[in-house]
């Protein structure tokens, strides 16, 4: 791995916010979105939002610099089971600075483990995060 390759990492306020999310009881979508704090070196919380669709987030993601998103996803599966995955929704949106895709890039395997989460999924572009494309991402998981 190249020693320019910084790996931030996580705020301890957020890990205990992520562990608290990962166990919650409400059964609406609820998002968690971070962001790497430069001069800290850490990924730090940016925003929460409770009952928010995946159109609706897509409009609080920034199109030209990366997020991190949690995302707690209320699924109706093709049989009427329902289910509650949490996601994580890295968004590296082209035509950020380098730097900056570097940082978070380095960053992202430290914050899923953090998370414990295994529904990993990117998008290059905030127009690609909507309920048919995370539909479609999710129907690989039973």
């Amino acid at each position: 791995m190249s020693d320019s390759l910084v790996v931030c990492e996580v705020d301890p306020e957020l890990k205990e916010k992520l562990r608290k999310f990962r166990f919650r009881k409400e059964t609406d979508n609820a998002a968690i979105i971070m962001k790497v704090d430069k001069d800290r070196q850490m990924v730090v919380l940016e925003e929460e939002f409770q009952d928010i669709s995946p159109e609706e987030l897509k409009a609080e993601l920034p199109e030209r610099q990366p997020r991190f998103v949690v995302y707690s996803y209320k699924y109706v599966h093709e049989d009427g089971r329902v289910s509650y995955p949490l996601c994580f929704i890295f968004s590296s949106p082209v035509g950020c600075k380098p730097e900056q895709q570097m940082m978070y890039a380095g960053s992202k395997n430290r914050l899923v483990q953090t998370a414990e989460l295994t529904k990993v999924f990117e998008i290059r572009t905030t127009e690609d995060l909507t309920e048919a494309w995370l539909r479609e991402k999710l129907s690989f998981f039973r």
